[in-house]
């Protein structure tokens, strides 16, 4: 029953009540330089998956052409900030999926379409299994789509509603709704569009919180607090706007 009530905290709990134990990574996109990792986040992917010696891909949300190439370039990646063994659930068969995601050390989410992603999450019953997995402590990366269904749901994904979803309540392992590829301020045009987006979305629903994050760029949350670690990230609420700096905590995200 404890867990229990940690998994459904996990999802529908306001951020005023979030569970601090996990350690959840979220990028804006884009955050490859050919098979390594951007030099801007190798420092706080290294911190994040430290210790880890297997972490688990999952990219449903590639073409599944794309899978083997995605794979291959995400274990050289990995491999180069000292995590030795990467594998793809695309590589499995149900049994063998929740074996490997329930062994792995790291989990990594990669990016594309968010609908399609979140479908097969909850299609094979992994969503909550990784639920389980992040509560528990393991380390938890997700770049662009992976970072859109880490939050408490899909609000302001970019993405066309490609695939049909159960519904749109996501990991809810980070305290927020995301918005990868968010523009920045010097493409103007684009940066106005974008911040007027979402803040229709929060007329809408105007008690949700929205961290917005540019490509390369990460929030992490870790010890109960979210923290900008690089790039350029911005906090919508229905009350205004506020941009982030690398270092800047997130108070309204903090367990209080």
């Amino acid at each position: 029953m404890r867990l229990l009530r940690l998994l459904l905290c996990l999802v529908f709990v306001s951020p005023a009540v979030f569970a601090a134990s996990p350690s959840v990574l979220v990028s804006g996109g884009s955050m490859m330089n050919g098979d390594h990792f951007a030099d801007s986040t190798l420092d706080v992917m290294r911190r994040h998956y430290a210790g880890c010696k297997k972490v688990v891909l999952v990219l449903h949300a590639s073409l599944p052409a794309e899978r083997d190439r995605m794979e291959a370039r995400l274990q050289k990646a990995f491999a180069h900030i000292g995590v030795l063994a990467a594998e793809s659930l695309h590589r499995h068969d149900a049994a063998g999926a929740k074996a490997l995601l329930e062994s792995a050390d790291g989990i990594f989410i990669g990016g594309g379409e968010t609908f399609v992603l979140l479908g097969e999450l909850y299609r094979t019953g992994q969503l909550e299994l990784i639920r389980q997995r992040v509560a528990a402590g393991v380390p938890y990366g997700g770049s662009s789509a992976g970072a859109n269904v880490a939050g408490l749901l899909i609000g302001t994904t970019n993405d066309f509603p490609v695939a049909e979803i159960p519904s749109r309540t996501a990991l809810g392992v980070f305290p927020a709704v995301i918005n990868p590829h968010h523009p920045a301020p010097a493409t103007k045009a684009d940066f106005d569009g974008r911040a007027g987006k979402i803040k229709i979305y929060l007329q809408f629903n105007p008690t949700e919180t929205v961290v917005a994050l540019a490509n390369a760029s990460i929030a992490r949350l870790h010890e109960g607090k979210v923290t900008l670690e690089t790039g350029l990230g911005w906090v919508y609420r229905s009350d205004g706007v506020r941009a982030l700096v690398p270092g800047d905590a997130v108070p309204e995200l903090v367990a209080r």
